[in-house]
């Protein structure tokens, strides 16, 4: 408790130096972080959030290593100076395992409940995670204001849904920024927490350090036997400033009243009482003074990043580079794209049993609203393949935790248009881990999207979101058109370390669309993969010196078969570059096609303006300049909010064979 508080004071003292990057320091909290943070274990898993300084060095981390972080130097041990001060992510084999997470202010509900699913899974499979008698659990930190997020909602459902192991620390000092608690809530968290049926709850004052230390010290043998969540709701004062870019001066008047209840006299007079004497004590505040001070110079002459560190830990390096097996096992009928996909999950959790499913409707009974899943539960058992809520935040976001946990989690987002509640945590937390951890936590987990316009879906089942997901940097992003490349690309992304979204045009699940039955692909064998950026010719154009001008169309999913109809009127003047994965993205296929044929259409499905297609479209005009005959041309659907239900809207709305050909005759006459 003196490191903390010494560790706050010089900060304050050097705070010209201190504050160039934002930081936020645990005084008035530091009773409750350290009672928590001296009982776990090296089995356990913590969620730590920017406030949580006194947390870390109770696990053993220096003020030192904490230092690095607030100067955002090279050896930072979480970011290597990329990101805040106490926003850890560790990974030591003798101190709890911290995960990735965002600056914590609800979201990282979602991804710790994840690691205690991890948890809970691996001990209904028996999949050990380590040799030790007491079993590991997770701890989500939280402030009292994050509580409100609809994210922590969804974690606290699904804790006490599956009655996961894990312990829930609310840190209630009343304050937002400078919103008080009777401004943002109607109840505090040991009240709200009250609605989750199963989700017990202790409320005691964070201040007295023996209090909370007993407190947790039973919550946490609990969670260890018994295996079900708490909630430990903590009143604390806020000593220092909300983070050193907030001073508590400019607006709160409540200093006076909140420096009595500070933890650290509380702590000094209990020891006084117990016989300790006044020059002990003085003598460890001394002592650790001058170990922060001696650990800040030390700090200060560290060394800073360079220029090419921005560089590194974009995604973890894959073994996947190569295709392999057999794409076309001869004496097999082809199968329709949607069992390829089945088939190869179905293929995965036969050989691992770390490989699970999870999402709306993908259970037992239904298999998934198109049947990709069907028959997966019954085989694999309801632990392996389960329903969850309408919760796309956390069925996103939990495969954070789960990655941590070991596993390998596929999830499914039943339609594209249901994506957006999940885009917080696919940015936030999914996204960013490997990169912010400095290479430590990928997340290594596969996102599956049923997407595009079929059949009169309407405004809410036919939306086409590539554009959005792929401005998410740290993804790969597969959009497969055969049943073939969706199997392999499956495989691919389950051995690839990183996080996968996979893009499965529904239009093509059946291949029922006129023009699409070459969807249906013989079945690949079971060592079937096929890596990440590698484009396919659909069509190959045999261009001579002399030949009539023709064009190159680059495209993916059902934009492939509109491609391959608009062909037939054009014999041996168009060649057809089916991308199969966005990102990465076969940039030598594309730009070798364009310069052969000098002319070059992107189409998409997606609406034209500011799309994924104009970005690919504008890198060839840049790349491919001196070789182009004609405008890079850009088609895709209508400029408008949403895919109408009307058949007839509909079809005006999206491209077509019929209008591709007119844009390529206009291509070619150029």
């Amino acid at each position: 408790m003196c490191t903390a508080k010494a560790m706050t004071e010089l900060y304050e003292r050097n705070k010209e130096v201190a504050s160039k990057y934002v930081h936020a320091t645990s005084r008035g909290h530091e009773a409750i972080q350290l009672a928590l943070g001296l009982q776990l274990k090296p089995q356990d898993y913590l969620s730590a959030y920017y406030r949580d300084d006194s947390i870390l060095l109770a696990i053993g981390m220096r003020p030192y290593e904490l230092m690095l972080q607030l100067l955002a130097k090279k050896e930072d041990p979480f970011s290597g100076g990329r990101t805040y001060y106490c926003h850890p992510s560790l990974r030591r084999e003798y101190m709890p395992k911290i995960p990735h997470q965002s600056s914590a202010t609800g979201m990282q509900a979602i991804p710790t409940t994840g690691v205690a699913m991890g948890i809970w899974y691996r001990e209904k499979l028996g999949i050990p995670e380590y040799a030790g008698e007491e079993k590991s659990l997770a701890v989500c930190s939280l402030g009292d204001a994050s509580i409100t997020e609809g994210e922590v909602a969804e974690a606290l459902q699904m804790a006490v849904l599956k009655k996961l192991p894990i312990l829930y620390l609310v840190q209630d000092n009343e304050w937002d920024i400078s919103a008080h608690a009777k401004e943002f809530r109607s109840m505090d968290a040991s009240e709200y927490a009250k609605g989750f049926k199963g989700l017990e709850t202790r409320t005691i004052d964070g201040t007295d350090f023996i209090k909370c230390y007993e407190t947790l010290e039973e919550v946490i043998a609990l969670i260890r036997k018994e295996r079900r969540p708490f909630l430990v709701h903590a009143k604390v004062p806020l000593l220092n400033h909300h983070t050193s870019g907030v001073r508590k001066e400019w607006y709160r008047d409540d200093l006076a009243e909140q420096a009595k209840r500070d933890p650290f006299p509380k702590l000094k007079n209990r020891l006084l009482a117990a016989g300790y004497e006044e020059k002990e004590l003085a003598a460890i505040e001394t002592k650790t003074q001058l170990l922060v001070e001696e650990d800040y110079q030390r700090a200060l002459k560290a060394e800073e990043p360079k220029p090419e560190d921005l560089f590194t830990h974009v995604f973890a390096p894959t073994t996947i580079t190569e295709e392999k097996g057999e794409r076309a096992p001869k004496g097999k009928q082809a199968t329709v794209m949607v069992d390829s996909a089945l088939f190869a999950i179905r293929e995965l959790m036969d050989k691992h049993k770390e490989c699970l499913l999870y999402g709306q409707d993908v259970g037992r009974r239904l298999g998934g609203v198109f049947r990709e899943a069907a028959t997966l539960a019954q085989q694999f058992g309801d632990e392996r393949v389960f329903n969850t809520p309408i919760q796309e935040a956390f069925i996103i976001g939990s495969t954070v935790g789960m990655s941590a946990a070991g596993l390998k989690p596929i999830v499914e987002v039943q339609f594209a248009d249901y994506i957006w509640p999940g885009l917080n945590q696919l940015f936030t937390e999914v996204a960013r881990s490997n990169y912010l951890s400095n290479g430590k936590w990928p997340v290594s987990m596969i996102l599956r999207v049923p997407i595009g316009a079929y059949g009169s879906g309407g405004p809410y089942h036919s939306s086409s979101v590539e554009s959005i997901v792929c401005n998410i940097k740290g993804l790969k992003i597969a959009y497969p058109s055969t049943g073939a490349d969706l199997k392999g690309l499956m495989k691919a992304a389950y051995y690839d370390p990183n996080p996968v979204v996979i893009f499965e045009h529904k239009g093509l699940y059946w291949s029922k669309i006129k023009g699409t039955e070459d969807a249906k692909t013989i079945e690949p064998d079971e060592n079937y993969i096929l890596p990440f950026g590698k484009a396919r010719i659909v069509l190959e154009n045999k261009k001579n010196p002399g030949s009539a001008p023709a064009v190159t169309v680059i495209t993916y999913g059902m934009g492939v078969y509109w491609a391959k109809a608009a062909a037939k009127e054009f014999e041996g003047r168009m060649e057809i570059i089916d991308l199969r994965t966005l990102n990465p993205l076969d940039e030598d296929a594309v730009f070798n096609s364009v310069r052969k044929n000098n002319r070059c259409i992107v189409l998409t499905e997606e609406t034209l303006n500011n799309s994924f297609a104009q970005a690919l479209a504008g890198k060839i005009g840049q790349e491919c300049f001196e070789f182009l005959d004609a405008p890079v041309r850009c088609m895709g659907a209508e400029n408008l909010p949403a895919i109408p239900l009307n058949s007839i809207l509909e079809a005006t709305m999206l491209p077509n064979a019929e209008k591709l050909g007119k844009t390529i005759r206009e291509v070619l006459n150029y």
